[in-house]
């Protein structure tokens, strides 16, 4: 998912005034961590309220959500290093041909990869337990999927702020953009879950 990158890159000055300028190698750790974070969010609290549409069984729903955490944690990881790793051989070229990208002249300016597999990997679990550990709380069968989307929708709240309070981006949109699209997602897999266990 992508409902925030656009924020996080080149915030020096926006029309409403001067920003928090951020070193690349911040960025390059918020970016990963927020995108981590809204992906474990939004991914998991879809996968575990699909299956919950389509299953009652706690075992199944934790079955499901735990095999998803750990695929899209590491999944994420390797997507985050890859896409790094590219981004630093093309600020190594330019800075051997003296084009510097974003100030990026010595070893010490270049992105990381490993720093950003690593803020993706802890952000989209740290992100993903919420939906995860929410779903399988002792709640009854009704309860269990609006507690859940509950508990999602605050947390991409607070991500949200979060981040717009970081980067200096408008909060309303940033947190509004979160909410829908990860509603979104929620309703379209509770929908196909609830299709698939009334057919089974």
């Amino acid at each position: 998912m992508t409902t925030l990158g656009g924020h996080l890159t080149g915030l020096v000055q926006s029309p409403g005034g001067p920003r928090p300028t951020h070193s690349a190698r911040g960025l390059n750790w918020l970016r990963a961590g927020v995108l981590g974070a809204n992906d474990g969010i939004v991914s998991i609290a879809a996968t575990v309220v699909g299956v919950a549409g389509a299953s009652t069984s706690t075992r199944t729903i934790a079955l499901a959500g735990g095999a998803a955490l750990v695929a899209g944690a590491l999944s994420m990881a390797a997507g985050e290093y890859v896409s790094v790793s590219s981004q630093r051989d093309a600020e190594r070229v330019a800075a051997a041909e003296g084009r510097p990208i974003g100030g990026a002249d010595d070893e010490e300016a270049f992105t990381n990869p490993w720093h950003a597999a690593l803020a993706s990997f802890v952000a989209f679990t740290l992100g993903g337990l919420v939906p995860l550990l929410v779903v399988l709380a002792p709640w009854s069968v009704a309860a269990r999927v609006p507690v859940t989307v509950a508990a999602v929708v605050a947390a991409l709240v607070a991500l949200g702020w979060s981040s717009a309070r970081f980067t200096g981006a408008a909060t309303g949109r940033v947190v509004l953009r979160n909410v829908v699209g990860g509603s979104v997602a929620m309703a379209v897999t509770f929908g196909i879950g609830a299709l698939v266990g009334v057919a089974v």
